[in-house]
């Protein structure tokens, strides 16, 4: 790969990751705090994430896949979501702000796919090459985090009382507008299949891979990947509002910790991974859940601040120990044939349903347990999802029996 065509793809990340980070992570506190939301009101933006992944589908295998440049759609959607996320700063009513977010995420869950057709179609190499690339999404999340927090302390509790979070929005929105108008600059990524070729349903949805269901092992861990996502919707849903409200400084720029520790354990997986197994490594993930919540349950922005900051961090083994390790024992079950069908089913389980379901769940935990003022027993809530992720687990190791899985690190 040309130097040059490895610059364009890392900034490429780095802008696509940055808009994201730069607006999702804090959305909760804005919506509670700017437009008064409800817990089920928040639920339902968040929830706008998982209506974007289960509609992407549909527009990379009908119309990215088949008629345009996957460069230039990725342009035109990130210049239409420079204008919703203008719109979305702008507005003052929920009932106005909806319709804006989820237009925004129908536009922009597509690009996560565009993204990465560009880059491998780039590469010579991808196993090797697309990790250097990827990574600059990482850092481009990080420091939408680090910038909110340390450098325009929107974040603050005098910057929440001021409403500027709504700033967020705007510095998004001028991202996506660079990324928009830089992407039509990027190497040419034709259709990859002709206007005339047929297409199915079944093909866009990944429903071929159904037939994986009939294996116990395989049917068990989707249902239990779909089930595990209610515990991270709370994680997505309430974090930044529970640190800000207790009082935590700086909360965006320390939850950049998770991206970090995403990192470093990705390193570590491939060792766990072939010492320990697919069972226990995804029991892991699963568990960490557990113990994430249960220290938010019992820490504080006092002197217990550090059992806040351990349970960020353990983002690392919620995520890449289970969704990443899911990845990869979904590629060894499916075989050739159905490896992308195979993906697509699991992605629309997890991000699609296991999501949708989560964020209305814990939109409901949050209502239940308002105390006035806008104001949460946080206790009560980070107890239902630590609960909930240990009977998954339970679940897990009961009816999950254990198999060699092959782990090939690039």
């Amino acid at each position: 790969m040309k130097k040059t065509t490895q610059v364009q793809l890392s900034t490429m990340m780095f802008l696509e990751f940055f808009i994201w980070g730069g607006w999702f992570v804090t959305l909760g506190t804005f919506l509670g705090n700017n437009l008064s939301a409800t817990g089920a009101e928040i639920g339902m933006a968040y929830s706008t994430q998982s209506w974007g992944a289960i509609i992407a589908p549909f527009v990379i295998g009908l119309i990215a896949d088949r008629f345009f440049n996957a460069e230039k759609i990725l342009g035109l959607l990130h210049i239409a979501g420079a204008v919703l996320l203008y719109q979305m700063s702008q507005v003052t009513e929920f009932s106005l702000f909806y319709p804006y977010v989820l237009g925004y995420m129908i536009a922009y869950m597509p690009t996560l796919a565009l993204v990465n057709s560009v880059s491998f179609n780039q590469m010579t190499d991808p196993a090797k090459e697309f990790s250097y690339i990827r990574v600059w999404g990482t850092i481009g999340w990080v420091v939408a985090g680090l910038g909110i927090s340390y450098i325009f302390h929107w974040d603050s509790a005098q910057g929440i009382k001021e409403g500027l979070l709504q700033k967020t929005f705007l510095m998004t929105a001028l991202a996506s507008l660079i990324l928009g108008v830089f992407s039509f600059t990027l190497p040419k990524t034709p259709p990859k299949v002709g206007k005339e070729e047929k297409i199915k349903l079944s093909d866009i949805l990944g429903l071929d891979a159904l037939n994986l269901l009939k294996d116990r092992n395989f049917l068990i861990f989707f249902i239990s990947s779909i089930l595990i996502c209610i515990p991270l919707a709370f994680y997505y849903q309430n974090a930044n509002m529970f640190f800000a409200e207790i009082g935590m400084e700086n909360a965006t720029g320390k939850m950049t910790i998770g991206q970090i520790s995403e990192v470093l354990f990705m390193l570590l997986l491939p060792v766990f991974f072939k010492k320990y197994g697919i069972k226990k490594t995804l029991l892991l993930g699963m568990l960490a859940w557990a113990v994430r919540y249960l220290l938010f349950a019992y820490g504080n922005a006092g002197e217990l601040t550090f059992m806040l900051l351990t349970g960020i961090a353990l983002h690392g083994i919620c995520y890449d120990f289970f969704f990443v390790s899911g990845q990869i024992y979904t590629d060894s079950k499916a075989g050739k044939k159905i490896k992308n069908a195979a993906q697509g089913l699991i992605t629309l389980a997890t991000y699609g349903v296991g999501m949708l379901i989560g964020f209305w769940v814990a939109g409901k935990i949050s209502d239940t347990y308002l105390i006035g003022d806008n104001r949460h027993n946080w206790q009560a809530i980070w107890l239902f999802p630590a609960g909930f992720a240990v009977v998954v687990s339970i679940l897990f190791v009961v009816f999950f029996k254990n198999e060699k899985v092959e782990y090939k690190a690039s």
